[in-house]
């Protein structure tokens, strides 16, 4: 199955450039509802969606669609990332609060899944209009430059990193995560995890720590970040997956040797 890369760019910048900048900024007060557990979503949000759903699956006929805001009306969306068929994950606005109070912070992330192992990825980083891209095996890019992080510090104190951490599976992590975290350099999170992973995949924050595992939150960035040499591994000790929905604490690392040492001094 061939990924046409510069294709699904196009879709990602035109569904911008129609459905989601021309309401940055300014999106009437009936046009943000909130969702369950107070998440917000707008028209925007509903409307990008919609387009990518239409463009993707023509991309690539017989291809499926699971998106953030067609799982929160039908939680049953989730069974077609087990299917045999090809699956767009499609994250319409990420950031959608930061988006919604007009801040500069969010973005349109797709991943493309075939037999529940992410292949493709692209986040487009809005309003910046940055854009990166990633085939599994084949590295990622941002903007035509190859992305490479750089080595970690040696020293936990340097490690800069994010904690978002809504709901603990485990009160004991939650406790170790809150005596540490501190032994770290804390970074304030941007709310975007789209913005937070081309971050990471740049080299300009070393870790980030996540309890909720939505697929379009994750499964483009960890492939992103992958292909630019990072890793992405439970505290259980299992490799990042866009079927995995529950763990302890989902840890982004550089390397195998900073993940070892953060999940050591994590969970101490």
């Amino acid at each position: 199955m061939k990924i046409h890369t510069q294709s699904v760019i196009d879709i990602l910048k035109e569904t911008a450039e129609t459905e989601v900048m021309p309401r940055y900024q300014t999106l009437a007060s009936h046009e943000i509802r909130e969702k369950d557990k107070g998440e917000p979503v707008t028209v925007a949000d509903e409307a990008s969606e919609r387009r990518l759903t239409a463009a993707l699956t023509a991309l690539l006929p017989g291809s499926k669609v699971v998106g953030e805001e067609a799982a929160a009306t039908d939680p049953k969306v989730f069974d077609l990332l087990a299917g045999a068929e090809p699956v767009w994950i499609v994250d319409p606005i990420d950031g959608t609060r930061n988006f919604s109070h007009g801040r500069p912070v969010f973005a349109i992330m797709v991943a493309l899944v075939r037999a529940g192992e992410t292949v493709g990825a692209w986040i487009l980083e809005l309003p910046s209009g940055r854009m990166a891209v990633a085939e599994k095996g084949a590295g990622a890019w941002m903007d035509g430059v190859r992305l490479k992080i750089a080595p970690a510090p040696s020293s936990v104190s340097e490690l800069t990193g994010t904690f978002h951490a809504s709901t603990w599976a485990s009160p004991e992590i939650a406790k170790a995560v809150e005596r540490n975290r501190d032994s770290m350099r804390p970074l304030k999170s941007l709310g975007c995890a789209g913005a937070e992973y081309l971050r990471l995949s740049e080299g300009k924050m070393h870790f980030s720590l996540f309890t909720k595992l939505m697929p379009w939150d994750h499964a483009p960035g960890t492939l992103i970040h992958a292909e630019a040499g990072g890793l992405a591994r439970t505290l259980e000790q299992v490799d990042y997956h866009p079927l995995l929905r529950q763990t302890q604490g989902l840890v982004m690392a550089p390397d195998e040797a900073t993940w070892q040492t953060l999940s050591r001094v994590l969970t101490e």
